[in-house]
């Protein structure tokens, strides 16, 4: 009889060992390396898919033989979404949506699969609720419910079984984290069950042409549950974000084979069900009055310009280590303008205690909101209120120099559509024509910035 295999992996990064110890090596964590019995080898999986919808001949070519011609996409019902994965969903593609609990994955899941159904064989595979429960929530939501095909199961082999017979265009698996396999002999949700798993159902889009969604959840730290090597297996990754209290969501790209990676989707969250935000750049400058410490700058994501409001509130601490915090922003690259706001603007804020928010929750990661943060922390500082009528968006660099930024031109078009009228960016992002009824001010050097207040 052939004799079962034995492997020791560690739960929180997946790493095996040939025998049990205390410690991981690779992540230092404690007691998190369990027994996994892998199964006999010859009872090693040869299911092999009938009709392989991407088959070629197995043989050498050069790159010029290789044909470029456009890859076929699912257009799915929400403009957003085809964004953020580079332009519609790809037919044998393997996609991962992860989120916290509540955020709304199955509920955009559900709405785009009921509308994919009226016009293609679509199949939502539920394993953590049940038909009834998913029955419900498209009956209260007011989705067309009469072609799309549910099933209720967790066995992977089981499912690709069914989808051989059913042959939908596009499948989603709800979640990855209650499937199994029937040669793994850990838990449903252990490193081993989630990677094999998620590898089959990747093998099985790849050979059948089938585009296959998986939902998964994230740990407390924000990251997705699974070892890093799902993330490796499939071709898009995508996080589907929100706060408990805000009815905004956005839907980011991490890593997509078939498009940009920082493409951002903006969603409603409604009675309705899910609503795309079309002009996100209006929900983020939802502004009553002007005050001190407030400015607007256009953020760059993807492939359009965002504005979005900045707020800095500088005040006297109390504290012999003046606090730093800054949301929505890296709290490191605060220290190091602030120094240069020291340096080369002549404001010393060693005693202040300075706070930074980007307003609705959008996380802005470019160097184009440097300039936009120092004039901020100067209105706040001085106590005085800027234009509404203001934007500011430019690199600052250690020396005191405004560096220019990608896609001035279309930054600068779509404040002017939002009615600003002046501007302060960097002078080689200046344009030949500026855009009708705005001045914009090109600026080489901070203190050239703040004379421009």
């Amino acid at each position: 009889m052939a004799k079962n295999k034995t492997a020791y992996v560690c739960n929180e990064c997946g790493q095996d060992f040939p025998r049990w110890q205390g410690q991981c090596s690779a992540c230092n964590e404690w007691n998190t390396i369990t027994e996994v019995r892998l199964g006999s080898s010859s009872a090693k999986r040869t299911h092999q898919f009938s009709g392989y919808a991407g088959q070629t001949s197995n043989h050498v070519q050069t790159l010029d033989q290789i044909d470029l011609s456009e890859l076929p996409r699912i257009a799915s019902s929400f403009g957003e979404f085809d964004r953020v994965l580079g332009g519609g969903i790809v037919p044998g593609s393997a996609i991962l949506i992860g989120g916290h609990p509540g955020a709304g994955k199955s509920t955009l899941l559900l709405q785009t699969l009921c509308q994919l159904s009226e016009s293609m064989n679509a199949l939502y595979v539920t394993g953590e609720e049940s038909l009834q429960q998913v029955a419900m929530r498209a009956h209260r939501l007011g989705l067309p419910t009469q072609k799309l095909r549910m099933l209720s199961e967790t066995s992977v082999e089981a499912i690709c079984d069914i989808a051989l017979n059913e042959k939908p265009k596009i499948m989603v698996v709800d979640s990855i984290q209650v499937m199994h396999m029937a040669d793994i002999q850990s838990s449903p949700g252990s490193v081993s069950q989630v990677r094999e798993s998620a590898s089959y159902l990747t093998r099985f889009a790849k050979q059948q042409g089938i585009a296959v969604i998986m939902v998964g959840h994230v740990t407390k730290d924000g990251s997705l549950a699974g070892p890093k090597v799902l993330e490796h297996c499939i071709d898009c990754s995508v996080m589907f974000e929100g706060d408990s209290d805000s009815r905004y969501r956005t839907l980011r790209s991490h890593k997509n084979r078939f498009g940009a990676i920082n493409e951002l989707g903006v969603f409603a969250m409604t009675e309705r069900g899910l609503k795309e935000v079309a002009n996100p750049s209006a929900i983020f400058l939802s502004r009553e009055e002007a005050s001190s410490g407030s400015l607007v700058m256009v953020v760059w994501e993807g492939t359009r310009p965002l504005l979005v409001e900045l707020q800095v509130l500088v005040d006297n601490s109390a504290m012999a280590n003046p606090r730093r915090v800054a949301v929505g922003m890296d709290a490191n690259r605060l220290a190091m303008l602030l120094a240069v706001m020291h340096r080369h603007g002549g404001l010393q804020m060693s005693d202040q205690d300075v706070f930074v928010n980007v307003v609705g929750g959008v996380k802005v990661s470019e160097t184009s909101a440097d300039l936009t943060l120092l004039l901020a922390m100067v209105s706040s500082f001085r106590g005085e209120i800027m234009s509404p009528e203001l934007v500011v968006f430019g690199e600052v660099g250690l020396s005191g120099e405004i560096r220019p930024v990608p896609n001035g031109q279309e930054r600068l078009i779509e404040a002017a559509k939002h009615g600003f009228k002046r501007a302060i960016v960097p002078k080689a992002n200046m344009p030949k024509k500026a855009p009708e009824g705005m001045e914009v001010i090109g600026v080489t050097k901070l203190a050239q910035a703040l004379e421009a207040l």
